[in-house]
């Protein structure tokens, strides 16, 4: 009979199970949608009864659709959204209905706070990244200071692939993806950060203990085994945060091999064995044991979406936006665009601003789109030489989510960064992680190296254009000047913003 891994991934809009057999190919995949609360403006939370209901209808549709699947599946790995806060009690029920998501704003009081009392250099050693309110850190120093009675409440905390753990074998456990960008764990020691958590006010008894992606964390319980069709005792990874298991399920694993997920924001990351302290840089600890050097444009995606409304009212298709893109030629004639519309997640200028510079009567629409596509992979160089200052060269890049299928984007970025650009023929890349580790903690192969080569393939490889890079390479100096430049009306723009509040 066929061996299977079931992969279980908690995204933000819906929980997948997805069937993996001992080829790494997806046998069958079902999802189940869920909503996104937003109780005021600048929170977002989900139900994570939601998560389990739809992990368990998944589950099951995935097993029903498959002749003998359940008695087959030799391990189960589950991957989930970062940051999801969840508050369990010593009985393992929720203390809070909702967990905020890493997408809520509400601790920015409490991020500033923390800023003006620490300087970056006292706590990056501590933390191995910058203070921002997406870490678990700020959402739970937040509920303990608006809703004490949960968080006394609480037993434990998760996170969202935590709680469907829980939910399948009844074990407590955060693994060390999650746990590093929490903003509590000692990136030294992969442990709980006494300091860190005294400096929050929190309670380091609230927090299991922080394992390895690769370990067994238990095995289905006769409850959960009524719930989802699973067989009682197949056993269950402690598996990790969705974003890195995407990076392996890319192919990127090893140090010197890069990362690019342009979904709605821009993720670029390098492997490396250690992390970069850096008040710009993010770390994550990956599933195989290194660290994950990244830095996030909340422009990706997203300003080619605003420029189809903005020029086009959306009357135009995605495809034939690329079309006129591609019309105008490499640098779009002197025309730059700095892709800031959200502003900046990291660093000192949080309210950032696009625009465009360099318009000239000879530039038209397609000029205009172009310069979109090309000042998002300035950005993005811009992230890249930030990371290799630190010594670490990006040799390989691989390309994963929605931007891998924009062949001009591609084009662009391959030349853009003068790096090769390898497209992964299959795009559910955070299935894949987990079904490498799955395969691995079962024994088919000995290293999760080993599993990457049989389970990734590549589609193609888009290589730089070296005239194209000689012109992006022009246009770079002068892209970092106007980023330098213009920060210095930022605020004067937001005092302008408040006239029409």
């Amino acid at each position: 009979m066929e061996t299977y891994y079931l992969a279980i991934d908690v995204g933000t809009g819906s929980v997948r199970a997805a069937l993996v057999n001992g080829r790494g190919t997806i046998v069958k995949m079902a999802a189940r949608e869920h909503e996104q609360i937003v109780p005021r403006y600048g929170w977002s939370e989900q139900r994570p009864a939601d998560w389990w209901q739809g992990a368990a209808g998944a589950i099951r549709e995935v097993l029903e659709s498959v002749p003998n699947a359940a008695a087959n599946i030799a391990a189960v790995c589950a991957c989930g959204q970062m940051h999801g806060t969840v508050l369990i009690d010593a009985d393992g029920r929720l203390t809070r209905e909702t967990a905020p998501l890493w997408n809520d704003k509400r601790t920015l009081a409490q991020v500033e706070a923390f800023r003006a009392r620490n300087a970056s250099t006292s706590y990056l050693p501590l933390t191995a990244n910058p203070a921002t309110p997406a870490w678990p850190g700020f959402k739970l120093q937040w509920l303990k200071q608006n809703e004490p009675e949960a968080y006394e409440r609480a037993a434990t905390v998760f996170m969202s692939k935590d709680y469907i753990n829980f939910r399948l074998t009844g074990e407590r456990a955060w693994d060390w993806s999650d746990a590093s960008t929490s903003f509590l764990m000692d990136p030294q020691t992969r442990t709980w950060s006494r300091p860190m958590l005294d400096a929050l006010g929190l309670d380091i008894g609230k927090f299991p203990p922080i394992r390895s992606p690769q370990e067994i964390l238990g095995s289905v319980t006769a409850n959960a085994a009524e719930a989802t069709g699973l067989r009682e005792g197949t056993p269950v990874l402690v598996g990790g945060a969705d974003y890195p298991l995407s990076v392996l399920g890319s192919g990127v694993y090893a140090p010197g091999l890069g990362s690019d997920i342009t979904g709605t924001s821009s993720i670029i990351t390098v492997i490396a064995d250690t992390p970069m302290l850096h008040p710009e840089v993010s770390n994550v600890a990956t599933a195989e044991g290194l660290w994950g050097r990244f830095m996030l444009l909340d422009s990706g995606g997203d300003a080619v979406r605003w420029a189809r409304r903005a020029f086009h009212e959306n009357a135009l298709s995605y495809e034939a936006v690329a079309q006129k893109a591609a019309e105008a030629p490499v640098g779009s004639e002197g025309l730059f665009f700095l892709p800031y519309l959200t502003g900046e997640r990291l660093g000192e200028h949080s309210n950032s601003r696009a625009q465009f510079f360099g318009i000239g009567a000879k530039h038209g629409a397609a000029h205009l789109h172009r310069a979109v596509l090309e000042g998002v992979a300035f950005g993005v160089r811009r992230h890249i030489g930030v990371i290799e200052s630190a010594g670490v060269r990006m040799e390989r890049l691989v390309a994963a989510s929605g931007g891998a299928k924009a062949a001009l984007w591609l084009d662009i970025k391959a030349s853009m960064y003068r790096t090769p650009i390898l497209v992964p023929a299959q795009v559910e890349c955070g299935v894949m992680g987990c079904a490498i580790l799955a395969a691995t903690a079962h024994g088919q192969f000995a290293r999760v190296a080993d599993a990457v080569a049989a389970f990734v393939q590549f589609e193609r490889e888009v290589q730089p254009d070296p005239s194209a890079s000689d012109i992006y390479d022009r246009m770079m100096p002068i892209f970092e000047r106007l980023y330098a430049s213009s920060q210095q009306f930022y605020d004067d723009l937001d005092r302008l913003a408040e006239i029409h509040a």
